[in-house]
């Protein structure tokens, strides 16, 4: 059986491994299709987690396939069920990071699979399923912002994370959603999602835009855009000091993006706005309401790119590459969409 797997630093191999084995509480799925992202490029450069481990590390947390088996002990799947894996699930080792499992490849090992599966709808097809992590991801984002009905948002960064942010926003009724995003395909991908603009930051002044589009709120140093919500979703450490001298009186902040290096920050500034800054890591307890969306809405547009599993590295060059791209997809059983 072929799987992902990473080696060392910028070792990744599609390798033949032996076929899963299975316990009672555990499932086989068929996997349908699998999306790659920045972590999985994070994981590839540094050669795992954190660094090189004892054993390959498995790739693949994006997953959706039909389930092939289920051990004795698993009551809530059968096989032919058409499934998405939770990554995340308490106290579990995550999908993809660490534990023996990776959806990278065509027939994947499901531990405690009552806590990891949910059932996908007739309705959403199963490479659209595979959006589910990524838009639960975004979705917590916007939880985190706190964000209220007619809140102007900023969305810094129109990757897959940051369009799933979007995709919510508008969902929930949000007319006042603007994306920041340097790749005239992201942002286009923002608009036909429904956001209120896209701002190219390389050419644009985005703060005298927002204040354009949101109008402005007072400040004893001068007024600022009356953006009240902003979701980092770039991983551009500029954002977050651009934001803390900004933005509004009151205004929340969600980090969703992955900053390695630390930032300077003004604490002063921070005090004086009351701003919130929050982490957003995951997405408890999103998955249901992902497939909700995903069943209400068509967002198969944001997957932009599909690769058979031997392209694998060609996918990798195309996200680690320009990034006008949406969602990479890998598929590994099309027959099941």
């Amino acid at each position: 059986m072929r799987q992902v797997r990473v080696h060392g630093p910028g070792d990744v191999r599609v390798d033949d491994i032996a076929d899963p084995q299975p316990g009672p509480a555990d499932a086989l799925v068929r996997v349908a299709a699998c999306g790659i992202c920045g972590t999985d490029l994070t994981y590839i450069r540094q050669g795992g987690i954190a660094g090189p481990g004892p054993e390959p590390l498995c790739l693949g947390h994006e997953m959706s396939g039909t389930v092939e088996w289920v051990g004795t002990e698993v009551v809530g799947f059968r096989p032919g069920d058409r499934v998405v894996a939770q990554p995340g699930s308490g106290d579990l080792p995550r999908i993809g990071s660490g534990a023996p499992e990776g959806a990278l490849t065509p027939l994947m090992h499901i531990t405690h699979a009552d806590r990891r599966l949910h059932g996908v709808p007739d309705e959403i097809p199963l490479d659209v399923a595979a959006f589910t992590e990524p838009l639960a991801v975004g979705m917590h984002a916007v939880d985190q912002a706190d964000v209220q009905h007619g809140d102007g948002v900023a969305v810094f960064g129109c990757g897959p994370i940051g369009l799933a942010a979007i995709a919510t926003l508008v969902d929930r009724g949000n007319e006042r959603v603007v994306a920041i995003e340097p790749s005239a395909v992201r942002r286009e991908l923002a608009l036909n999602l429904g956001a209120q603009a896209a701002l190219d930051p390389t050419s644009t002044d985005v703060w005298d835009e927002l204040a354009s589009l949101h109008g402005t709120s007072p400040f004893m140093f001068g007024p600022t855009p009356a953006t009240a919500a902003f979701i980092e979703a770039s991983g551009v450490d500029q954002v977050i000091t651009d934001v803390l001298n900004h933005g509004a009186f009151g205004a929340r902040l969600s980090v969703v993006a992955l900053h390695y290096a630390p930032i300077k920050t003004s604490f002063l500034m921070m005090l004086m706005k009351e701003l919130t800054v929050r982490g957003s890591f995951e997405y408890p307890p999103r998955f249901a309401d992902a497939l909700d969306l995903l069943e209400r809405s068509d967002l198969s547009s944001l997957i932009t790119h599909r690769f058979d599993l031997d392209a694998f590295d060609a996918a990798l060059d195309v996200l680690g590459g320009s990034k006008d791209c949406g969602k990479v997809l890998v598929t590994i059983d099309p027959s099941q969409w």
